[in-house]
């Protein structure tokens, strides 16, 4: 699976779990301040993206993540 393949997957969870447009999740886009996720949003999105991709985050990689382009560096990671 290559990059573009992969974050059209990781979006498709975001817009899902989110609720939000397609077009706000980009590289940048924060998610506290641009897609109004809070801390449970953000463990649903991990919970959905664990299974889309058949992979395991641990809570602790979790911090300091605060953009899209943060999270989806680690999910690419553990592929």
């Amino acid at each position: 699976m290559d990059n573009a393949e992969a974050f059209d997957k990781f979006k498709q969870c975001a817009v899902e779990v989110l609720q939000v447009e397609p077009d706000k999740v980009t590289p940048e886009a924060r998610f506290a301040d641009d897609l109004d996720a809070d801390s449970l949003d953000l463990v649903e999105l991990v919970m959905a993206l664990e299974e889309q991709f058949g992979i395991s985050v641990d809570e602790s990689e979790l911090e300091g993540v605060e953009t899209v382009d943060q999270a989806f560096k680690l999910v690419t990671s553990k592929l």
